[in-house]
């Protein structure tokens, strides 16, 4: 069975409060362009998830808010998890082997949502920014496995890597 992982690092968050904790931070104006960009195009080519794996920070929380919108997304299941928060490689991916459904979205930060996409796939794709993986970087990469608990690192086949500048 082909599962397929959706890997989104946040939009641009705004850094003009310097009395706001790290956790609270929200989208900037760019952000809240990018987001729904993101979410178009995951609606165009077709991509919905069955279920939704969230940092618990604000600005991952809006940046699936402004996605679920543009794809009418409101109804999928949606777990938001502080252990995504600044996440490393390892934590994220103990998150995404407990999960299920067939296609799986995760938003989290980097530097860990850039690792784990560049460790978890056979090759790269072909993508300028890709090492970099820029705020509302978008890999969705799939796994031949029966489910979530099986995936393992460099077995992923990446389908598609998207910016949302590659949409402007």
């Amino acid at each position: 069975m082909t599962l397929t992982l959706i890997l989104i690092r946040h939009a641009k968050s705004d850094w003009a409060d310097a009395g706001l904790a790290d956790h609270d931070r929200p989208l900037n104006t760019r952000g809240i362009e990018d987001a729904p960009r993101i979410g178009g195009w995951l609606a165009d080519q077709g991509l919905r998830p069955d279920h939704v794996l969230c940092s618990t920070a604000t600005r991952a929380v809006d940046t699936w808010a402004a996605i679920s919108a543009q794809m009418q997304a409101q109804d999928i299941e949606v777990s938001y998890t502080r252990a995504l928060y600044l996440a490393m490689p390892p934590e994220m991916l103990n998150v995404i082997k407990a999960s299920e459904g067939r296609v799986l979205a995760v938003i989290g930060h980097n530097p860990g949502i850039g690792s784990l996409a560049r460790s978890l796939l056979a090759s790269p794709p072909d993508h300028a920014k890709f090492t970099r993986y820029p705020t509302a970087a978008t890999l969705v990469a799939d796994f031949e496995a029966q489910s979530w608990a099986d995936i393992e690192i460099g077995a992923g086949l990446p389908r598609a890597f998207i910016t949302p500048r590659d949409l402007s």
